[in-house]
């Protein structure tokens, strides 16, 4: 039988390991109901916890969390091996102060009207649960798990060389 993947209920570990990630991978529900993905940059989550994207409020993905909330992200980090997966609920709306809040100018790509351009709009997704992979990699960490798994014919485990866990937001 395969080890159980350790549960918690600790979001803020799985924030600590996307912080640094600046792109995240974003899936929705588009009308045929086919998954579709598209890159969006990351910003701070929320006091809450939830995550925040700018976006444009006539984008699909503002379009298609209107038909289902239900979104998905990736998050990878392949130079420190972190990769995250979260579920959760998105919804698109408009916040000023918000927007305020996480403007910053490399945006003016994406909104050459400033922070002040209307169709800015937050795209908030509540997390629900989520799942990370952290893997070290130094050489003498990755030498270690190999060693270890010739010596001893078992893989690594969680709690040697690999952190692996779910988290289930309460």
């Amino acid at each position: 039988m395969a080890d159980q993947t350790p549960v918690t209920n600790d979001l803020s570990k799985l924030l600590e390991k996307i912080k640094d990630v600046r792109i995240a991978m974003l899936t929705t529900t588009d009308e045929d109901h086919s998954l579709r993905s598209r890159p969006m940059f990351t910003q701070k989550p929320d006091g809450s916890g939830a995550l925040l994207f700018l976006t444009d409020k006539e984008s699909a993905k503002v379009y298609e969390v209107k038909k289902d909330s239900q979104v998905n992200l990736s998050f990878a980090n392949p130079e420190s091996n972190v990769y995250v997966s979260v579920s959760g609920r998105a919804n698109a709306y408009r916040d000023q102060a918000k927007i305020n809040e996480l403007w910053n100018e490399s945006m003016r790509a994406w909104f050459p009207g400033g922070k002040d351009d209307p169709s800015i709009y937050i795209l908030k997704v509540e997390i629900d649960k989520g799942e990370y992979w952290d893997t070290p990699s130094s050489v003498l960490t990755r030498a270690y798990a190999y060693v270890r798994a010739l010596a001893t014919g078992e893989r690594s485990k969680a709690d040697d060389v690999n952190e692996h866990a779910k988290v289930n937001v309460q």
